[in-house]
């Protein structure tokens, strides 16, 4: 792309210009050059930033197409962007004229004294070409009482769903962000278990009732074109009638709506009849769809007719999970827990687990996506993706580093996130119900074209397609009931990734500690052991009683016995996890941001919840046997005594010579008595 020197201040302006209808702003609609709506002309009398006291504000661009004005005021040169006094923006008037965002923080103040606006996105922007540009983002909700945004592009401007995500992240505070989420979670929770008590009080059996979530989170989809155009609303409780007849049953209205939904995003013949095949199997049971002669309890209050099974379970997906989907999916800042709330659905779906399948929690798997240092380039594998948790939580990890590149344009990194999407995540499944529920819950997440396949892993057929990948990054939940754990997963993996590659996977602690010392030994002899960390001990509560740990590697290069491994205990991680809850009872979110801080600098870690370090961190060699990965392992118990010590044992020596003395007196008195 050609760099486009700025001369002068209009060159900004038509940077500007072109940024926004690059977004699909519209000019003289949407947006507005040195112009705005009469209501807000009128706001702006007495705005002007010049010495003339009634003169009239005119802002550099105004946008006016949702519920808060954004001004934007633009300078020629790095330098103009912001002037800061006592560490405030200073709003003199020699900088509200000569600097971009004190000028668009001086109109948001004029506009609330007004009285007409109560909120104001101000927005300052200044350059010197077209690749050495800077843009400052404010919200003010009171006369110079302003929060400035991380953001530091204009994509949240794109449409209304982008602008209101912007909007519930800029004003909530991270206390009330995390308030917001546990109560979402507690909701889902909820429903998920009454969505499982209806399932089993109508005898849908355990392995399809994740199926039929699947299915009905895809029927009520909307299908658009590539424009975002509506060509097919998604069903809802109107379209499902409870008739008999066999085109119009309610389960085949929900699997055509399905296979036009897939058929529609452009996926492989293969993997559509795959997933239609899977989906198929909710509408066998013709009695499902005839209308019962009372509703179940849990409807009553949502159905007033006579409906069918199908219908039921369909309508208390969509008023009580579809919803809270959408609600989540339209903040950015939320998405990485959609994934924890659907896996929890998934819990109850799946019966507690007796599908032999168990789903890592998404603040676990955001966490190891975070300490392999996942970005925007990176290549992402799962080789047992079950639901697609962690290609989730790597998709989401990447895409904010997508859209915090200073150096793009809004077009560019739309770019780099539908490449991503479409090229840098790679997941196989070979359970085909699995199968179709990972895929499900990609495109929920707006990505239908990720490289997802339904294969043995160990199929040599994928030999090619792994090398072809090659992935830099893999993160791994395997079948514990797999040979050896399930260790053979990553050995396959970091054999077939580019040298210096991270890989982690969580997995019962007998894998380090004996169980699965063939591969350990071979993993060894071609790749290393970075560390090793502990996991909680009630982590996968209720759904299975194991122990974990993590074990994080890099690929190619075979490891040096010579060089120590980081052995770190979290065993608190700050939940605790009973009866299907999950509660908070030591700090949880600032404890996982801590550990990232621990992997990295140690005993150094700058933590900020209550640590001893010393106690949860150990650097050690490991032998080659592949048998001593586990922390306890590595644990040293000091029998040194200390003074605390000494100080203890005289304590009670003491305490417990005065007891004596004591009780031969009280001896003694009774003796004289007599």
């Amino acid at each position: 792309m050609q760099v486009v020197k700025f001369k002068k201040e209009v060159d900004v302006d038509n940077y500007v210009r072109e940024t926004l209808k690059n977004i699909g702003l519209e000019l003289g609609k949407d947006f507005f050059d040195k112009n705005a709506s009469d209501y807000l002309k009128n706001a702006l009398k007495g705005a002007s930033k010049t010495k003339i006291a009634k003169g009239k504000g005119t802002p550099d661009f105004t946008i006016e197409c949702y519920n808060i004005p954004v001004i934007i005021e633009c300078k020629l040169g790095l330098n103009k962007l912001e002037k800061t006094l006592n560490n405030t923006i200073d709003l003199t008037q020699g900088s509200t004229e000569k600097y971009a965002l004190n000028g668009a923080l001086h109109y948001a103040n004029h506009l609330i004294k007004t009285n007409k606006y109560k909120e104001v996105i101000a927005i300052g922007v200044a350059g010197d070409n077209s690749e050495n540009i800077a843009s400052k983002i404010l919200y003010v909700y009171n006369t110079n009482t302003y929060t400035e945004s991380k953001s530091k592009n204009y994509s949240f401007l794109e449409n209304e769903d982008s602008f209101n995500a912007f909007y519930d992240e800029i004003i909530l505070s991270d206390e009330q962000k995390h308030k917001f989420l546990l109560q979402k979670r507690e909701l889902i929770t909820k429903h998920a278990k009454n969505l499982n008590k209806i399932m089993n009080d109508y005898s849908i059996s355990t392995h399809e009732r994740a199926l039929y979530v699947a299915a009905c989170l895809l029927a009520q989809q909307d299908i658009t074109d590539k424009n975002g155009k509506v060509l097919v609303k998604g069903l809802k409780e109107d379209d499902l009638s409870g008739t008999e007849n066999e085109k119009f049953r309610d389960s085949i209205k929900i699997k055509e709506h399905i296979e036009k939904f897939l058929q529609n995003k452009d996926l492989p013949e293969d993997k559509v009849a795959l997933m239609i095949s899977a989906f198929s199997r909710i509408s066998t049971n013709a009695l499902r769809d005839r209308p019962k002669e009372e509703n179940h309890k849990f409807l009553k209050n949502i159905l007033k007719d006579k409906a069918s099974i199908n219908k039921q379970v369909f309508v208390y997906i969509y008023e009580n999970i579809f919803k809270e989907i959408n609600v989540l999916n339209k903040n950015s800042k939320f998405y990485d827990v959609m994934g924890e709330l659907y896996n929890e659905f998934l819990k109850y779906a799946m019966n507690d687990g007796k599908m032999g399948i168990v789903l890592t929690p998404s603040y676990v798997t955001k966490m190891m996506a975070k300490i392999l240092n996942i970005n925007e380039t990176s290549r992402v594998m799962d080789l047992a993706t079950g639901s697609a948790g962690f290609l989730i939580s790597s998709m989401d990890l990447m895409m904010q580093c997508a859209k915090a590149n200073p150096t793009k344009s809004i077009k560019e990194i739309n770019q780099s996130i539908k490449e991503l999407k479409a090229t840098q995540l790679l997941g196989i499944e070979e359970n085909t119900d699995m199968y179709a529920l990972a895929t499900t819950n990609m495109i929920l997440r707006g990505d239908g074209s990720s490289q997802m396949i339904q294969n043995d892993s160990f199929d040599n057929a994928l030999d090619s397609v792994l090398k072809e990948f090659k992935a830099d990054r893999i993160l791994l939940n395997p079948p514990f009931s797999y040979r050896e754990n399930g260790m053979p997963f990553i050995q396959r993996g970091l054999d077939n990734m580019l040298p210096y590659s991270l890989g982690a996977i969580i997995i019962q602690d007998s894998a380090g500690s004996g169980k699965a010392e063939d591969t350990n030994k071979a993993i060894l002899q071609k790749h290393t052991l970075l560390a090793s960390i502990k996991m909680p001990t009630d982590l996968f509560e209720p759904m299975a009683g194991v122990q974990t740990s993590i074990y994080i590697f890099q690929a190619g290069i075979p490891h040096d016995f010579e060089k120590v491994v980081k052995f770190i205990d979290f065993r608190n991680d700050g939940y605790k996890r009973t009866n299907r809850n999950l509660a908070e009872i030591d700090n949880p979110i600032q404890r996982y941001e801590d550990i990232l801080q621990i992997y990295k600098n140690g005993l150094n870690a700058k933590v900020k919840a209550q640590w001893n370090l010393k106690e949860i961190y150990i650097e050690d060699f490991i032998s080659d046997k592949g048998n001593d990965w586990n922390f306890d392992q590595h644990k040293r118990i000091d029998t040194k005594p200390t003074l605390e010590d000494f100080k203890k044992c005289v304590s009670e020596y003491l305490a417990w010579e005065v007891s004596n003395v004591l009780k031969n007196n009280a001896k003694e008195d009774l003796r004289g008595k007599y």
